[in-house]
């Protein structure tokens, strides 16, 4: 996956997050899988970058500046930035699409949070992207899609099965995960992008 990752500055900013409706949610106005932090948040996105430590030739102590090929996400409060939740975004395209691999950076928000919830174990999540203008959206592939898929041996993924969570959990390699993008992503009767139980637009707030 590492050659199809790619940076978009516009990315970057505040964001205020609103549930998008699934064709499930429509049915019941009670089944939405998002919880407080999620939406009452601001989601701040910021390129990581790391400092580095080096000595010059004449042996002084020099530090400098290495942009990360991925993105710092945090869940905070408006008035103080107070931080309930953060994790790692990186984005990469497969034909022509482009989707997020999000990974939990701590847990803090377990409890008032879906996506801290769903990453109470240390694994990826993968979303579809869409941006428009200052608006971009988030369709995170449920776990039914996955389950469906294995079952019927349409993907050959590494994957264990989790009692206390009732769910599978990926344990494969991301040219794995990348493969089965390449074949399914873009079948609407395998993967419904618009019909996910959770998914978020974000609207830029500056």
């Amino acid at each position: 996956m590492d050659k199809d990752i790619t940076l978009i500055p516009a990315i970057e900013g505040k964001w205020k997050a609103m549930p998008m409706t699934s064709k499930q949610d429509a049915k019941d106005k009670n089944s939405s899988a998002w919880k407080q932090l999620d939406t009452t948040s601001f989601w701040k996105i910021e390129r990581v970058i790391s400092k580095e430590h080096v000595k010059t030739k004449k042996g002084k102590d020099s530090v400098f500046n290495k942009p990360a090929n991925y993105y710092m996400i945090e869940l905070v409060s408006n008035q103080k930035d107070t931080i309930f939740y953060k994790f790692h975004m990186t984005l990469f395209h497969v034909n022509k699409a482009l989707y997020a691999d999000l990974m939990p950076v701590d847990n803090s928000g377990l409890g008032k949070s879906l996506l801290a919830n769903e990453s109470y174990f240390p694994v990826h999540t993968l979303a579809r992207v869409v941006i428009r203008n200052n608006q971009f959206s988030l369709s995170w592939l449920g776990a039914d899609y996955m389950k469906e898929m294995i079952e019927k041996k349409r993907v050959r993924v590494s994957y264990k099965w989790v009692e206390s969570a009732k769910r599978l959990m990926l344990t494969g390699s991301s040219d794995q995960l990348t493969g089965m993008i390449e074949r399914y992503a873009d079948e609407l009767r395998f993967i419904d992008w618009n019909n996910q139980k959770a998914m978020l637009k974000l609207n830029r707030t500056k």
